[in-house]
């Protein structure tokens, strides 16, 4: 036995291929370096009852020294990764799967938003004329149902305008000296507006007074067209609308009077306006002799 040798057994050892063989093999390694570059003397070699891994020889001085493993398990490796602290995961990866389903719809719909627009802008004109088109289609219908009714009310109140016309140009033409305040009163019921209260004026300060001095007596009657249309007075609208309508008549007016020996007749042309009233009928609202 060397006397420089201090052989001491332990019998903590770990498996052949261990983390704290291979620490304690490098340990001794470079233990055995820094000995070479301080002294260039190599240390005697390790006996065979000294197991490896356990204890590790260093030549220092000329002395050997023993590097003994730490009492409990020895040396150890910093810890390696463990493969399950490889693996991924399974919430993170569960979350990025998430993440990236989500830019990708994201994305998609940035698509799908640029590329709409041009889809809306090319319906937006077909669109905007469709309308313009209804819109117009709706005021022509409009416009055409107002004239065909506007057209059936005038056709009508032509009709009843020549009608009310033909009964009130007698009445309101006519008066005798006998029975002036019946008479007068009898053409004002025919009469509206304006004209009615010209009327009233008229017949209380000029012609009242002077049929009853002169005992006048004035008859008029709507001419009769001779020939096949003798049925028909001489009578035609000029112009109608819905409330109004001018009218043309041929009026003859026999005249007797204290001033006039036997009587005289005038044929007249007599310009009537007649204006539609809130109770439907038609009443005079202007004359004029033309």
């Amino acid at each position: 036995m060397r006397s420089n040798t201090v052989a001491k057994t332990t019998n903590r050892s770990r498996g052949s291929g261990s983390g704290a063989r291979r620490t304690m093999t490098a340990a001794a390694r470079a233990a055995t370096k820094r000995a070479e570059r301080g002294h260039h003397r190599p240390g005697p070699a390790a006996t065979d009852e000294e197991a490896p891994g356990q204890r590790l020889r260093a030549v220092d001085s000329g002395r050997t020294l023993l590097i003994e493993a730490p009492e409990e398990g020895g040396w150890d490796d910093p810890p390696e990764p463990s493969p399950e602290s490889l693996r991924e995961d399974p919430s993170q990866k569960s979350q990025e799967k998430q993440e990236e389903q989500e830019e990708h719809e994201e994305q998609e719909e940035d698509e799908t938003g640029r590329g709409t627009p041009p889809r809306r802008g090319r319906r937006r004109p077909f669109t905007a004329l469709l309308c313009v088109l209804l819109v117009a289609g709706l005021i022509a219908a409009a416009v055409l149902g107002w004239r065909y009714r506007e057209g059936t009310r005038a056709e009508q109140a032509r009709g009843q305008a020549l009608v009310a016309a033909r009964q009130a140009a007698p009445v309101v033409l006519s008066y005798d000296y006998r029975h002036l305040d019946r008479d007068f009163a009898a053409a004002r019921a025919r009469l509206t507006g304006h004209f009615r209260d010209e009327y009233g004026k008229t017949t209380t300060r000029v012609v009242g007074p002077t049929a009853r001095k002169y005992h006048g007596v004035v008859k008029a009657t709507v001419a009769q067209p001779a020939g096949d249309s003798a049925t028909a007075p001489a009578a035609s609208v000029i112009s109608a609308s819905a409330d109004r309508a001018v009218v043309l008549l041929f009026v003859n007016q026999v005249t007797t009077s204290t001033q006039v020996t036997g009587s005289r007749v005038d044929l007249n042309r007599v310009r009537m306006t007649l204006t539609r009233t809130d109770d439907g009928g038609w009443k005079v609202s202007a004359l004029d002799a033309l």
